[in-house]
């Protein structure tokens, strides 16, 4: 097999500015994949951290007000 044969088999070689474009292109969709997760991570952790404080409320609420007891003394 000669060189000119193994060369229809070689793709065209891309002008550099065509790889570089292709490049800019990848870290683009890479930059905004990581950006979707990090904030479905945050919303995950906002909901769960609003969840467990509405729990801390509802505990809150039953214990017995100390503070109002003060209050009521001093009027």
């Amino acid at each position: 097999m000669s060189f000119n044969e193994l060369r229809s088999f070689l793709p065209a070689p891309q002008p550099q500015i065509e790889i570089l474009e292709a490049h800019q292109l990848a870290q683009e969709f890479y930059r905004e994949v990581k950006y979707r997760q990090d904030f479905e991570n945050y919303c995950r952790w906002y909901y769960e951290t609003a969840a467990r404080h509405r729990q801390e409320m509802e505990k809150m609420r039953g214990d017995i007000n100390i503070l109002g007891w003060f209050i009521r003394g001093w009027k």
